[in-house]
């Protein structure tokens, strides 16, 4: 059987047409000639749009090491769902990465579970720790590049050390931008919310003073510089005056920075990560970022964790929130929807972007999505092992019905091809 799809809005984040899609028998093919010989059926959908796979440059799989939290196989299912064909993973995972015999364990494991691409990062330092470099150079023919994720490079002169190397070696530093001589105990955004309910606060700047450093390092030593989840005014106003300078450097915010203010937290561990959310006017300004091309991505910082370990409270439930499958609807509903951007914009931000930075190749990777479904946002309803989201209960609209990899079906929704869908 034939499932011809009718008059599906296929844009490529440059242009928009409208294309015949046939699928059967677990393939896509984009339809320009005349319908394929047997049995048939013709779906039409005023609100069906393909788009290329999206590409997420910012994601914690967990795998080695933490699989009660999350494994390879179920966040690349959630990816899947999400419409996502390609996952860079952060590489706090146990072992670090920062040597060819620790990285091979998880690229054995991608190879093995993966459903979608996954290109690991592998670590700056030994360990994580910052006191030496790891096996930069060992590593880089498998890895997107280079990170720390979880907690940024304290020593400039490790940082230099490490952006020279990267530099040598033609890859990319993705930094965590976190100083933390200034780091007081705080938790949460350094804000009225924490001023008004007695908790400590995280100031911006100690994301900001680390973020002009990185980028006066980069600047002398021509290394390509990535900041990972920007969330505060000031990181903006850097990055974009050193784009006019020239320097090498591309940015990254999430959803949840996107969406959310501190006007909106709940004392729950669905809304603690790091950095935090911060307050409306660095919001705006991310925002303004998007639209003038200063941030050039958006990426989730999907980061699962327990149901115990997010049971506790701002203060005490530990970082971070799972986005994989809410991605899309999110930012469709309150940047497209609402009039913010344009839909083509969304695609070069969730995908054209990201994989020319990162050179991601990605010609036979698609994703269909309805986009006149609405849905709650029911973090029940996740393939993620990860629960934690701060849209929960949320109204979103578009809903992933098909993700492509390389030429395969990784995800179907099961409703899709029913038969109250048939014309």
């Amino acid at each position: 059987m034939h499932y011809i799809l009718a008059g599906v809005r296929f844009l490529t984040g440059k242009q928009e047409e409208r294309r015949d899609i046939v699928f059967s028998e677990g393939s896509l093919v984009l339809h320009t000639s005349p319908k394929p010989p047997g049995p048939s059926v013709e779906i039409k959908g005023n609100d069906l749009c393909l788009f290329p796979g999206f590409t997420d440059v910012h994601v914690h799989l967990r795998e080695p090491g933490f699989s009660y939290k999350e494994t390879i196989q179920s966040g690349t299912l959630a990816a899947a769902r999400g419409g996502f064909t390609c996952l860079c993973a952060m590489p706090n995972v146990r072992p670090v990465p920062d040597s060819p015999d620790a990285l091979q364990r998880q690229l054995n494991l991608i190879k093995e579970k993966a459903l979608v691409s996954v290109l690991p990062y592998g670590a700056i330092t030994m360990g994580q720790k910052g006191e030496a470099l790891s096996d930069m150079a060992g590593m880089a023919g498998h890895v997107a590049g280079f990170s720390d994720d979880g907690r940024g490079v304290q020593s400039k002169t490790m940082m230099r050390q490490a952006m020279e190397t990267a530099r040598h070696l033609d890859k990319i530093i993705a930094a965590h931008c976190e100083d933390e001589t200034l780091l007081t105990g705080g938790y949460i955004h350094a804000g009225a919310y924490a001023r008004l309910h007695g908790h400590p606060g995280i100031t911006s700047e100690s994301e900001w003073r680390q973020v002009a450093r990185d980028l006066e390092i980069s600047e002398q030593t021509g290394c390509k510089y990535h900041v990972c989840h920007v969330s505060t005014r000031e990181s903006v106003d850097l990055i974009r005056r050193a784009k006019a300078r020239g320097v090498d450097v591309s940015c990254e915010t999430a959803p949840h920075y996107l969406v959310l203010d501190d006007s909106q937290l709940e004392d729950a561990g669905r809304f603690k990560m790091n950095p935090p959310i911060r307050d409306k006017r660095d919001r705006e300004a991310l925002v303004e970022g998007l639209l003038d091309g200063t941030i050039d991505m958006i990426a989730t910082d999907h980061a699962p964790h327990s149901a115990e370990e997010k049971s506790r409270g701002l203060k005490d439930s530990l970082n971070g929130v799972v986005g994989l499958e809410t991605a899309f609807p999110v930012l469709y509903t309150h940047l497209v929807k609402s009039g913010v951007m344009k839909l083509e914009q969304l695609i070069r931000l969730l995908s054209v972007n990201p994989n020319k930075r990162f050179q991601v190749q990605s010609s036979d990777d698609y994703t269909l999505f309805d986009l006149g479904i609405r849905e709650t946002v029911d973090p029940d309803q996740f393939l993620s092992s990860g629960r934690n989201t701060p849209f929960e209960g949320m109204q979103v609209y578009g809903k992933c019905l098909l993700t492509v990899c390389q030429n395969r079906v990784v995800w179907q929704d099961s409703t899709f091809f029913s038969r109250e869908r048939k014309r």
